[in-house]
């Protein structure tokens, strides 16, 4: 009598039972566009509906692990249909694809890439990213592969479509990269996290170069702390090494990853080798990278040396305004600012480099998290919004399945004399804590920063009942730094286009009150119709960077006098 076959997993089963059920987000809005627009797409997506309930079924149905897998497949198949076609609908792309794009044709007709502002690409929908200088960022601060996959798609048309293109192919590539090599029980992991709830398709379909970066990053990840085993790379670790180096020239975030991995891969291979030998792995894998990044960036090292630096830097150095979900809100909403910007990036660069030394002094217990670590320190930058946590989930999820504390048992910590007596429990925490404190005072001291400006909207003058077009706003300086305000008006989470002055000092004295007349970027200002909704005022000054805010009302009449605060 034969045997019977072997049944799948029950967690496998609902594995793939959540992975299909997360292809229901979205799909029903791409399926009305469709159905308005282009009658074939939404005839596709109304087939993966289909596909979709089928393999429910058969997820709970199937008697053998084999037929499971199977499924497995026809979800990852039915995910990446969803994604096309959604991107068939939706491939205009954000601010990001528009820039890329444009940095390409401009590659493509052999003029400068880097440190040429393009205005006229910003506006009617496309966002922009102010500066406390009172600017905006127009220029291409990205290394330069995206623009260079990006020219040979330039044929699909104007806008960001070419560079959506690749941003979503990059996703789809590296979710089938994922899905095949992962342990087959934990493929539709790589489905759900790629392809599933909405999230990396809809940043694919916007144009982020950090997408491709992400697809690059998935074949390093996956088991790496084996690379080197034995002390050799092999193809495949010259492989992996090369694909950080491209990685690295995609996009900026793989830069803070890399030192968490080569820690990581030196301390595993010290435990297994001994150190010279890790060195030895640890510098060929850098020295493949470093060559792969730099031959990508030749042409623009060669040709514009000066503004490459800068443009690849740029989102670094740039000043962008307070945004995102971290820390800042703090004083970006619950408080009238803080004269202490500065001490959000100080905070988040000490916390990374706090983090990197906590992962190499506790390996064993750290490593199977060293690629979600580097995202901690995003959480106390100015520029903290949620993209740069879930951007790189999917490396998340394939170093829990391929890289677990099984692999870290052996690895090398150190552990020198002070932290290996008999109160070494007592030490280790103390020196945890001493890594930690400078990151966690500096987020202290911007959070208690206060408002270095007192605002008053003295004047309001109307154009209608509706729209202003000019505030006269008291200002009174209570630093002892003269200070140059940049102002702008929010009735929400988000920027809004800087104001322009037209009367008054441009810079306010130390402890001095001035009267300044500004005017709306467009001429005029729209005040909000909703019932309830709060007009804030906001400052922000370039050196030192500082924020101070305050809510106003403008109801009164033209010229009248009004009275701002909380």
């Amino acid at each position: 009598m034969s045997a019977l076959p072997e049944p799948p997993a029950q967690w496998h089963r609902v594995l793939t039972l959540l992975a299909d059920v997360s292809l229901f987000i979205g799909t029903r809005s791409v399926w009305t566009q469709g159905a308005s627009h282009r009658l074939p797409v939404a005839a596709v997506v109304s087939l993966c509906y289909v596909s979709i309930l089928a393999c429910a079924v058969l997820a709970l149905a199937v008697r053998r692990a084999r037929s499971l897998a199977r499924l497995d497949l026809c979800v990852l198949i039915t995910a990446v249909t969803l994604a096309v076609c959604t991107w068939v609908m939706n491939h205009g792309g954000s601010d990001e694809a528009v820039l890329t794009t444009q940095a390409a044709r401009e590659l493509v007709a052999g003029h400068p890439v880097y440190g040429q502002p393009r205005p006229w690409l910003f506006g009617h929908g496309v966002a922009l990213t102010p500066t406390v200088s009172g600017g905006y960022d127009f220029t291409y601060g990205y290394p330069p592969l995206a623009p260079l996959l990006t020219a040979p798609l330039l044929w699909l048309g104007h806008g960001g479509a070419p560079a959506t293109a690749v941003s979503t192919g990059a996703l789809l590539v590296g979710t089938v990269v994922l899905w095949r090599m992962l342990p087959t029980s934990w493929r539709s992991a790589a489905t759900m996290a790629c392809l599933g709830f909405g999230f990396l398709p809809t940043y694919g379909r916007l144009g982020y170069p950090a997408i491709t970066a992400l697809a690059l990053l998935i074949p390093v990840v996956v088991r790496w702390p084996r690379i080197g085993r034995g002390g050799r790379l092999g193809p495949g670790g010259v492989a992996r090494a090369m694909c950080l180096g491209a990685a690295c020239a995609a996009q900026q975030l793989p830069w803070f990853l890399a030192p968490f991995l080569l820690a990581g891969i030196y301390a595993v291979r010290r435990g297994e080798l001994g150190g010279r030998a890790a060195t030895a792995v640890v510098l060929r894998i850098t020295g493949v990278a470093a060559t792969v990044w730099l031959l990508i960036n030749t042409y623009f090292v060669v040709s514009e040396p000066g503004t490459w630096v800068t443009g690849i830097a740029l989102p670094l150095t740039q000043g962008a305004t307070l945004h995102g979900q971290g820390l800042g809100d703090v004083s970006l909403y619950f408080t009238d600012g803080s004269d202490r910007l500065d001490c959000y990036a100080y905070a988040s660069v000490l916390l990374a480099a706090a983090l990197l030394a906590l992962l190499v002094l506790f390996m064993r217990r750290l490593g199977p998290a060293a690629t979600v670590l580097p995202w901690c320190a995003f959480y106390l930058a100015t520029r903290s919004q949620d993209g740069y946590y879930l951007l790189m989930t999917p490396l998340w999820l394939a170093a829990a399945v391929t890289a677990p504390p099984s692999e870290f048992a052996r690895a090398w910590q150190p552990r020198p004399r002070a932290l290996s007596g008999p109160h070494r429990r007592t030490a280790l925490a103390v020196t945890s804590a001493l890594l930690v404190a400078p990151a966690l005072v500096s987020a202290a001291l911007a959070v208690t920063g206060t408002a270095p400006l007192q605002l008053r909207v003295a004047a309001v003058r109307r154009v209608s009942a509706d729209a202003v077009s000019r505030l006269t706003v008291q200002v009174t300086n209570v630093d002892g730094t003269p200070l140059t305000p940049h102002f702008m008006l929010t009735t929400n989470q988000g920027s809004s286009r800087y104001w322009s002055l037209v009367r008054g000092p441009a810079t306010v004295p130390a402890h001095r009150t001035v009267r300044m007349e500004i005017r709306p970027a467009s001429g005029t200002y729209a005040l909000p119709t909703r019932p309830g909704t709060r007009v804030r005022l906001r400052a922000f000054t370039a050196t030192p960077q500082t924020l101070s805010s305050a809510y106003v009302r403008l109801t009164g009449r033209t010229d009248s006098p009004t009275h701002g605060g909380d």
